[in-house]
C-alpha cells in the first residue's frame, strides 16, 4: 500500500477551459503544464476499464503480440517506490522478462492485498506491443512525429525524474497522481547519478511523499514551487521538456498511455551538459568565465542563431544555419576534436 504523503501540495496544475488544440498551443509556447479533463473519455480502453480492471486487460489482450516486455518486481513492504537500494550498489527491485498476459495476471492476483509486492512494465511501444491499439485508440491532438507507449503496474510509482521531450500522458486505467517541479528546481531535487539510472532518466533522490528535511534541506525550497494534480481514467496532462515530475500510480490496477514529441533530433542536449563537465566544470572560475561568455554568445543568447551572420553563409561552417549540412559538420568537427575516427 502507498504510504501516505507528510506534507501538503498546494498549488494545482492549470486547466484546460477551452478549446484543447489552443490550449495546449499556448501551454507549450509558455512552457507550462496543462491538465486535459475527460479528453479520453470516449477511448474504448477507457470505457471497458469502466467495468473493471479486468476488462480493461481483456481489451488490451485483443491487441497483445505476445512480445515479452521487461517487468520490474518489487517487494512488499517498498510502499511501491522503485529506486535505488540501501547502499547505492543496485536497486530494489529485480527485472523480468515477461508477456503482457503475465503481467495483467499477476496485476489481477493481487489486487486483494493490502502491501503487494510491486509490478511495473513501462514505455511499451504500443506499434511493437499492442499493434493496432493507437488506430482504435487516438489522441485527439496534433503532435509531431509521437508514438505512444504504455505503462502497466499496480499501486507504484518511480521517483521524480524529466524527460529530454515535450510528453502528453493519459490516465486509461486507474487514479494517477502527477506532482510536478520546474526546471528551475533542479539544484534542490537532489540529483541522483547521471550515468546510472533506474529507468532512463536521472532522477531526485528525496523521497517525494515522506521527504527527509534534515538530508535534504533544499528541497524545503522545491516543495514551495512544487504543483500538483489527479488524474481520472479519460483525463491527459501535458508535461513540458525538462519539467520533473512523479506521477504515481494509486488503484490496485493502472493503465497509462504517453506520448514523447518534439525531442531533439540527432543531438542530446544532456550528453552536452556531461561533457561540459568534463571539458569545462573543472576549469579555473577565471577561464570558466571566459568560457561562459562563449557559451551565452553562441547558445544561450537569443540573438546565438545569429552569431555567425557577419559571414557570408558559405564561410558559417558550424555556426551557419540549422540543418541536415550543419548538423554532419558540427558532428564531424565533435568527433575530430575529441580525437574519434
Amino acid at each position: 500500500m502507498l504510504q501516505p504523503w507528510n506534507w501538503q501540495v498546494e498549488r494545482r496544475v492549470p486547466e484546460c477551459a477551452g478549446d484543447p488544440a489552443a490550449a495546449l498551443a499556448a501551454a507549450a509556447s509558455a512552457g507550462e503544464p496543462l491538465v486535459f479533463r475527460k479528453l479520453l473519455r470516449d477511448w474504448p480502453l477507457v470505457a471497458a476499464g469502466r467495468s473493471g480492471p479486468k476488462q480493461a486487460f481483456d481489451y488490451l489482450s485483443q491487441f497483445d503480440s505476445g512480445a515479452g516486455t521487461k517487468t520490474m518486481l518489487g517487494g512488499p513492504g517498498l510502499g511501491g517506490r522503485f529506486f535505488y537500494a540501501d547502499d547505492m550498489l543496485g536497486y530494489n527491485f529485480a527485472v523480468d522478462t515477461v508477456g503482457f498476459a503475465k503481467v495483467f495476471e499477476q496485476i489481477l492476483a493481487l489486487a486483494d492485498h493490502t502491501d503487494p509486492p510491486a509490478i511495473y512494465a513501462g514505455s511499451n511501444p504500443v506499434d511493437t506491443f499492442l499493434p493496432g491499439f493507437a488506430a482504435a485508440n487516438p489522441l485527439p491532438l496534433s503532435i509531431p512525429q509521437a508514438n505512444a507507449r504504455v505503462w502497466i503496474g499496480n499501486a507504484s510509482h518511480v521517483a521524480p525524474h524529466f524527460d529530454i521531450s515535450e510528453n502528453i500522458a493519459v490516465a486509461a486505467l486507474g487514479r494517477r497522481r502527477v506532482t510536478l517541479f520546474p526546471p528551475a528546481q533542479t539544484p534542490n531535487l537532489y540529483v541522483g547519478p547521471l550515468d546510472v539510472t533506474i529507468a532512463g532518466q536521472p532522477v531526485s533522490m528525496v523521497d517525494i511523499r515522506r521527504p527527509d528535511l534534515a538530508r535534504y534541506p533544499r528541497y524545503a525550497e522545491a516543495m514551495q514551487h512544487a504543483i500538483q494534480t489527479e488524474l481520472e481514467p479519460g483525463d491527459a496532462i501535458y508535461m513540458p521538456t525538462l519539467w520533473w515530475h512523479c506521477i504515481e500510480a494509486l488503484d490496485p490496477a493502472n493503465i497509462l498511455v504517453n506520448y514523447w514529441y518534439n525531442a531533439p533530433v540527432n543531438s542530446s542536449p544532456f550528453a552536452a551538459l556531461v561533457h561540459a563537465m568534463l571539458a569545462v566544470r573543472d576549469l579555473p572560475e577565471t577561464e570558466k568565465t571566459a568560457w561562459r561568455h562563449w557559451f551565452d554568445h553562441f547558445v544561450f543568447d537569443p540573438q546565438a542563431a545569429d552569431a555567425a551572420s557577419h559571414l557570408p553563409p558559405h564561410a558559417r561552417g558550424v555556426g551557419g544555419a540549422p540543418g541536415p549540412a550543419r548538423a554532419q559538420g558540427i558532428r564531424a568537427f565533435v568527433m575530430r576534436a575529441l580525437g574519434v575516427r
